[in-house]
This record gives structure tokens, sequence and C-alpha cells, in this order.
């Protein structure tokens, strides 16, 4: 059976853009960018950011159309040079890469994780012993191999709950189980209620991997995302096996160079702040890329975005809410997400401005049909449906959609992924949802990749971030990346392109209708008290500012 490939929708692409933009580090804004301008009067709840006043311009007065979005200080921590980059969809070849990195590691291994299962397997394709593969099994293995070989396990403290109700021991009780470098901790430093989200995991501080995917149960899918796949399946109690699990959508990504030491040392900061210890950075020099990963491009400038709570004396971070605000006010021709959550009232009131101008862009949400669990539906599911009658109600152009994925018998797909293409621009994708929580309540961690008209290689590397969407609405449709071209070539649209697509059988994607609020679930969803605003609003500073950004409508592929 194929399991998902590492997404290379086009040829690996050299991106020369030039020296990376300066780093900032720390938690503050830059100053000069969106800041230290006139003030304004509209109904923000961040008065400190002032923006240009509206007559001011550029650099030497010339226009900013295709000025970066990405800006460090502002919509991202740093941006660093990956010398090479490649995406895995789904879980199947990032586990199994996961376990050969881990293996193969010389000094160091970080994961630093929402969730963590140690009984999962991790390459099951592979054929070998499943005891031999399960993912503590591997741990052992490689501390036991190598003698100057430490592993670090920290996981969110409410996290360890969720898996004690698959029946695992706590993290407690299996560190006092393991090797002494093999080291298990729950981090409980976050405000009441949050929680800490990234899924990072750092390999002798030269490989890194983020993005959306946890090294837990029910994330293995191959991108077939085959009806009743017996690989798919919860890790059972002693011998027996565990019961089959859903098909599961997800991404995540894999980074070598500067940006991976970057990533390297977010995931120090978050060690510290869990365990007290401080480890210092390796600086081992060597290749640590895997052999049988491709890279979708290599040489290419990541940026860094994080949400970090106002917690125990840090201020509030909330790099990746601005640069959402900044993407949807640049997007010129579509936007397309794929996200577990649609719930952010901010985030979809600035898509809603969008949607009634006459000439903005295409905006496609792909989503679950419904939370995991009773209590997100309740909290989610609610804030979804309350949304979506606003942009409804906005989307006098039809160029709105949200839809949810079915397999080839139609049962519908859990959509983990957290990604998002703007044009041919700019492609994201990290741990954060489009929900309230993951703007300035939990810790997230997101990647940006940006085409920056007029530089080096800037036409391959928009074909390649195109390329990629093109990549995954094919998945979803069940058709080839090339249908997915003619169709929005032909319709000149995102929307009509995929409406051309769409099967009413097989493998496709279906109109997500939201159910009837009632009085009691609308008045949740109105008060957001299970999912609360925790930023400033800047919706109105950034729209200002990032608009002037939009490149001309004509040099953007739909």
């Amino acid at each position: 059976m194929p399991r998902s490939g590492t997404a290379v929708p086009v040829r690996p692409v050299v991106s020369r853009s030039g020296p990376v933009v300066g780093s900032v580090r720390g938690g503050g804004h830059t100053a000069g960018v969106m800041d230290g301008a006139e003030t304004t009067t509209e109904p923000d709840t961040d008065p400190g950011i002032g923006l240009p006043s509206s007559g001011r311009t550029g650099d030497g007065g010339r226009p900013e159309q295709g000025a970066p979005l990405l800006i460090p200080g502002e919509t991202c921590w740093r941006i660093e040079r990956a010398t090479r980059f490649a995406i895995f969809v789904d879980a199947a070849d990032y586990f199994a890469t996961v376990k050969r990195a881990v293996l193969s590691a010389e000094r160091r291994v970080l994961f630093i994780g929402w969730d963590f299962d140690p009984r999962i397997q991790l390459d099951p394709l592979d054929g070998g012993r499943p005891e031999d593969d399960r993912l503590g099994a591997v741990l052992d293995q490689a501390v036991t191999a190598n003698p100057q070989l430490h592993i670090g396990v920290l996981q969110w403290d409410l996290g360890m709950l969720r898996a004690l109700g698959r029946g695992l021991k706590p993290i407690v009780l299996l560190d006092r189980q393991t090797p002494d470098r093999l080291t298990f901790a729950v981090d409980t430093h976050h405000p009441v209620g949050g929680a800490h989200h990234q899924k990072i995991v750092v390999i002798d501080d030269c490989l890194a991997f983020a993005g959306g995917i946890d090294i837990t149960a029910d994330r293995w899918d191959t991108s077939e995302h085959a009806d009743g796949n017996p690989h798919r399946r919860r890790p059972g109690s002693g011998r027996a096996e565990g019961r089959l699990t859903g098909p599961w959508h997800d991404a995540t990504s894999i980074m070598a160079g500067p940006a991976a030491r970057a990533v390297a040392e977010l995931a120090l900061e978050r060690w510290e702040s869990g365990t007290g210890e401080r480890l210092e950075p390796l600086t081992l020099e060597r290749d640590c890329w895997p052999e049988d990963v491709e890279p979708l491009l290599t040489d290419v400038d990541v940026a860094i975005s994080r949400t970090r709570p106002e917690h125990g004396g840090l201020d509030l971070v909330h790099e990746i809410e601005l640069l959402w605000l900044a993407v949807i006010a640049g997007a010129r021709r579509a936007i397309y997400v794929e996200s577990q959550y649609f719930a952010s009232r901010r985030i979809a009131d600035a898509i809603t401005e969008r949607l009634r101008e006459p000439d903005g862009p295409d905006v496609v949400v792909v989503n679950p049909w419904t939370a995991d669990g009773w209590l997100s539906e309740k909290a989610m599911g609610t804030a979804r449906a309350l949304v979506l009658e606003s942009l409804r109600e906005a989307d006098v152009h039809d160029r709105f959609r949200l839809y949810t994925p079915v397999t080839e018998q139609r049962e519908h797909i859990y959509v983990h992924a957290k990604v998002t293409v703007v044009d041919d621009r700019l492609l994201r994708i990290g741990s954060s949802n489009v929900n309230n929580r993951s703007m300035g309540l939990d810790t997230e961690c997101d990647l940006a990749i940006e085409m920056v008209e007029g530089r080096p290689g800037a036409d391959r590397l928009a074909e390649t971030i195109v390329g990629f969407r093109d990549r995954l609405l094919a998945e979803h449709l069940g058709c080839t990346p090339e249908d997915v071209v003619a169709a929005i070539a032909d319709t000149g649209s995102l929307v009509q392109g995929i409406e051309r697509l769409r099967r009413p059988t097989g493998r496709s994607l279906v109109p997500f209708e939201p159910p009837e609020l009632g009085p009691a679930d609308r008045a949740l969803a109105e008060s957001e008290v299970m999912d609360p605003e925790k930023t400033p609003n800047r919706w109105r500073r950034v729209e200002r500012f990032f608009a002037r950004r939009r490149r001309p409508r004509a040099l953007v592929r739909p």
C-alpha cells in the first residue's frame, strides 16, 4: 500500500533572494514598521500602534505593491535561511522519517508536543515487528545504542490527561522507567485554560520538524485515506489490538540550516520554561538531512511566527494573528485555508470585508465536518456556525466556500492540518488554528515562505507555492494536480475551479452546511466564553498598512 509522500508539486526550487532579513530576537515588536506614525480613531483596542498616513508610500515615494508581508518583529519573530525545506502531507512518511532521524541522532533529540503517545507505531508499512516499531521502543533503542545521546520529551500537562484516557501511563511514571538519558517531562507553565500547542521535533539542532502533526494516537494515515485501512489503529492494551480509527488529514514541515537552528532555539526556550533546565545549543557541523526526503525548496528564507500568552512575567506575543490579518489584507485573488477550526470572529470579520469588495479574493476553507469531542464542538462548532452567518451574508459576489473532505465511500476525513496559501505569494504551515486561543492563549509555532516580486527565483517560488495548494486540492478532490490547474485556469476562479471538479460520489469536497443555532448555543457562541479573545484588535491598522502591499491583480495566478 503506498504511503503519503513528501509534497513535491513541482521540481525543487533554489530561491536565492539575497541576504536573510535581519533577525529580531525577543518578544517585542520593531519600531518604525507599523508603529511611530499617526494615531487613528478607528475602533482598535491597541492605540499604541499607528500607521503611516494614507498619503505615504514606500521607499523613495514608490508604491509598495508587492512589498513583503513577513516583517520580523511584527508578523514574524525572525526570518532565517533553510538550506533545504520540505512538507509532509499526512503522517505516514513523517512518522517514518522521525524514526530514522532519531536512530541516527548523535547528541540530542527534543520533542515539544501538545500530546504524545510512546505506544504508537511509527512505520507500520515497513513490515518489521510491531513491538520494535513503537515510539517508546525506538527512543529506548536510540539511547541504548549511543551513550552520548540525550532525548527529551516535553508534553503539555493537560495533554497527559487525554493520554490517560487512552490507557497510557502518566509521563512521570514513564520517566522513572526509562534510561537516565531519556527524559519525559510535563509543562505546567501556562495561563489557566491555556495549552502548549506547538508540535516540534529537533535533531542535533541541525534538523527540525514543525507543523500540525502530534506524535500521538489517531494521527497516522496516508494521503489515500483508504476506507478501513488496517494500519490506522489506536494502540491497544497489552497484546490486544486497538480499535480502528478514521481517516485523518494533517501536515508538517522539515528543514535544515539556520532555520532549523532557530526552531531549535525556540524548543530550548520551551524546555527551560517547562523543566527549569537550561540546555546549551549544539554546534555540530554535519549534514542532517534525510537522504530519502526530496526537498521541496532549497536555500529559501523561512519565517517563524509565534503565539505566546502573557504569563509568568512574559509579554504577549501574537505574531501569528498579525500575519493572519496581514495576508487577508494583502491577498489579491485567492486565500486557501486548511484548519481544524474556523472560529475566530476577528479573522472572519477581516475576511468579510474582503468578500464585500467587487474585486476581492476568493476564500476557500477546508475544515472537518465536526470538532473532535462534544466539548470542542460546543465551543468551536457553535462559533463556526455564527461566523459563517456573517460571511455568507457578506458573500455577495459568490467567492466564499467552506468544504469538508470525504473518502471514496464518503466517510468524513478529519482535517487537522493548519495550512494557508495566499495567491502564489505565501505558504504558511504550523500549529495554530483559526480560533481565538491560537491567537493569544496557547503557545504556537507557524512557519511561512513568501515570494517577493523582483527577487531572484521569484517566479519559480510562486510556482511552487501555488503548486502545493493544487496538490492539496487534488488529494481532496480525487484528481490530479494538472486537473486542478486546468479547472482554475478555465474558470479564472479558485472557487469555481473547485466547483467544476467536485463529484457527488467518491473522493471529493462537500460544502459544509452549519446546523441551526438554538437560543442557548447562539448565546454561547456570541459570548465567546469558551474561546475568549486575548489580543488587542489591530485589524484596521494592519489592513491599511498591508492593503498597499497587494500585488497587481493581473500578475497573480488565480
